[in-house]
């Protein structure tokens, strides 16, 4: 993809600091963009905001917001027309899954990551759709996930909300078609990040043994999707094939295989990386 200049557009962007996120940060303030980032830990923003500052002479806002909170969406939103910003493209990357037994698991977690993966997406999504719509141009990109079209046993949960935020994505696209606002579902597969930490999935199958994506090859993926104003994006090629085939197998043999990747693995834990 070409180099292209969007310098005095604004991305805003949740989960900014780690993982996914933070790379697709670097590749929006790369290409002009000021960014207005948002996660919980402000030390943590104000360390990528002043990175962003001194690599790429962006402007950043740091904006500390705890998205599993009732209401945090809305004063987020708020927080953003206070700073006078427009914001040229939405990014809805904050995102959390908790793993084991669902009759196991802790129900408020579960509650919490709902409230982060689904509710604060559609609240957010709402509000500056509609500034989009009223001005005509805009971008908004989601965090699917190769999960949204797989049932997933010991992540039952996360793949639920991930199948929300495709489906939801997919249908406002079709809304949108009369309009210049685009929306792009990325759909990656397992990747290293603090996923399997924060989900206390350290110990599984997938994450001991497989080939996990580079999180910088995954938002440039989905960063070059967005600008291309594709409607989703399956990131790696391995992913690619297993979403095709995966059309062809019954939901009980999608439920199975993906449990062979979600069981504890019998090798030695080797930690995040």
């Amino acid at each position: 993809m070409e180099y292209t200049n969007y310098e005095g557009q604004t991305a805003l962007i949740t989960g900014a600091t780690s993982g996914i996120g933070l790379e697709l940060a670097h590749c929006f303030a790369e290409d002009g963009y000021d960014i207005a980032l948002v996660s919980r830990n402000i030390t943590e923003l104000k360390k990528v905001g002043k990175e962003l500052q001194d690599t790429y002479g962006v402007q950043t806002y740091e904006i500390a917001a705890d998205l599993m909170q009732p209401g945090a969406a809305h004063e987020l939103y708020e927080k953003i027309k206070h700073l006078g910003l427009r914001i040229d493209v939405l990014v809805n990357d904050a995102g959390q899954g908790i793993w084991g037994n669902f009759v196991d698991t802790d129900l408020d977690k579960e509650l919490d990551i709902i409230q982060l993966n689904i509710s604060s997406v559609v609240v957010l999504t709402k509000l500056f759709l509609r500034e989009m719509v009223a001005r005509n141009s805009g971008k908004i990109l989601q965090l699917a996930s190769t999960a949204s079209k797989a049932p997933s046993p010991l992540l039952s949960v996360y793949a639920a909300t991930k199948a929300f935020v495709y489906n939801f994505t997919q249908g406002l696209i079709n809304e949108l078609k009369d309009t210049n606002v685009t929306m792009t579902a990325l759909m990656p597969g397992p990747t290293n990040t603090d996923f399997f930490h924060k989900a206390g999935a350290e110990q599984t199958v997938v994450y001991l043994e497989a080939d996990l994506a580079d999180p910088a090859d995954v938002a440039r993926d989905g960063y070059e999707a967005l600008q291309d104003g594709a409607t989703k994006v399956v990131s790696g090629f391995k992913n690619k094939v297993q979403s095709a085939l995966s059309n062809f197998m019954s939901d009980e043999a999608l439920a199975e295989q993906t449990r062979q990747q979600m069981n504890p693995s019998e090798k030695e834990h080797k930690g995040i990386q």
